[in-house]
């Protein structure tokens, strides 16, 4: 894109020039010698009327009288038609191949005419074409600066878009606040921040509606099975067998929504892969390190090496760069971004740490911090809502550990030797 943008200025700079240079260069050499003649024929009128004078008085004609009117290296003849087109006299030397003549009529029908060598015209002449394609030359590389810096200035934005919309491909929802002063990315701008906001409630409501309908099932199912069992002990003997029979369909529902409502957290994290903490956390705080150092705070990582997760590479940016993001806005002091092994037996979770040195969360709003649409500085209240969503849908989860100073922890699976990624429907346990 910036190749193409910069050509194309070229082209139109390129065009330009040429157009108004060439036009340009061809005047100037046709006023140069129009000049010239025109000096000429001043001279020569000049010549005549003294030459006129002379010859009404009755005094001889001599030419040295008018020699100041001559040219330096120039070549005056005068011919009287009384005397047979008889050459009066010459003064100067003898005229060479290429020469600017003119001529001037006498009183007499004669003619004076004054020549000069076109040399140093066409030098003048040179020197003015030369002079003109320098200022076309200038022209261009001034063009050829002015293309560069708007090809960067528009290629630049074109690209920082282009990300945005691959991020937000990616499941990287965060709002950027960057406007480029040019109204139609603007607009493509706010079009992707707008998206990004709609695809995160979609994504929220998504993930609140599998919750409240695993709950409401749950709930109706524990019912179902509460009442079974109370039949299953009747004295009638075919009623308790059957209501042993369908409890055990009950128990088997049960397991199918279990593992329904896996696989549909597995086909959420079918991206899901092992990913080393400690390159992945450095990669997504050396984007943040910037935006906190220009609010003169700074970013400490404290990662323990080798450590890996099962996690997708775009939630997990997206999920940082939400606590990052919280901990600019709403923390103070040093942000830090810290990684250890779990505390769960067989070391099978990661944590991620985000904390910073600010007033913490208010105890009023600690309990409701996850919930959508809560913000306690005048957000959207949609990132941390988000972010959990996002770790859950990896098979993580997401808390707040402490309050003062806020802690956020992020609690991620570690790969296993028999994860296969896709989705594991139920197997049929019995013909239906």
């Amino acid at each position: 894109m910036r190749r193409r943008i910069l050509l194309a200025i070229l082209l139109a700079v390129t065009i330009t020039a040429c157009a108004l240079g060439i036009p340009l260069g061809y005047t100037a050499l046709q006023v140069v010698e129009k000049l010239t003649r025109e000096d000429l024929a001043v001279r020569a009128q000049q010549i005549t009327a003294t030459l006129d004078d002379e010859i009404a008085n009755g005094r001889p004609v001599d030419l040295n009288k008018v020699l100041l009117a001559v040219p330096t290296g120039g070549r005056l003849t005068v011919t009287l038609p009384s005397e047979g087109q008889r050459t009066l006299g010459t003064l100067g030397p003898e005229p060479v191949e290429d020469v600017v003549a003119e001529e001037a009529p006498m009183s007499r029908q004669g003619t004076v005419l004054l020549e000069i060598d076109a040399g140093p015209m066409r030098t003048r002449q040179a020197q003015v074409a030369a002079l003109v394609a320098l200022v076309v030359v200038l022209t261009v590389a001034v063009g050829t600066v002015v293309a560069m810096v708007t090809a960067r200035r528009l290629a630049r934005p074109l690209r920082h878009v282009a990300d945005r919309a691959t991020k937000l491909g990616a499941g990287d929802f965060r709002l950027d606040k960057s406007r480029y002063d040019l109204y139609e990315l603007d607009m493509v701008a706010e079009a992707l921040d707008a998206s990004a906001t709609a695809l995160a409630q979609l994504v929220q409501r998504e993930r609140d509606l599998v919750g409240d309908v695993s709950h409401q099932l749950r709930s109706r199912l524990t019912a179902l099975q509460l009442r079974l069992e109370a039949l299953t002990m009747v004295p009638d003997a075919d009623a308790a067998a059957e209501a042993s029979e369908a409890l055990n369909q009950a128990e088997r529902l049960s397991d199918v929504l279990d593992e329904l409502l896996a696989a549909a957290r597995e086909a959420r994290a079918v991206d899901a892969e092992p990913v080393d903490l400690a390159r992945e956390l450095t990669a997504i705080a050396n984007e943040w390190r910037e935006m906190l150092r220009s609010e003169g705070r700074t970013l400490r990582m404290k990662l323990t090496p080798g450590l890996m997760a099962r996690v997708t590479p775009a939630r997990l940016r997206e999920t940082i760069g939400v606590l990052l993001d919280n901990a600019l806005r709403h923390g103070g002091g040093t942000v830090v971004l810290s990684s250890r092994a779990g505390e769960s037996v067989g070391g099978e979770t990661v944590v991620i740490e985000v904390t910073d040195g600010g007033s913490g969360v208010p105890d009023e709003l600690a309990p409701h911090i996850f919930d959508r649409g809560v913000s306690g500085g005048g957000s959207t209240g949609l990132g941390l809502a988000l972010a959990r969503a996002l770790v859950e849908s990896d098979g993580g989860r997401l808390e707040l550990s402490t309050a003062r100073p806020p802690t956020f922890t992020v609690f991620l699976p570690v790969p296993k030797a028999g994860n296969i990624p896709g989705l594991r429907w139920p197997t049929e346990r019995s013909p239906r």
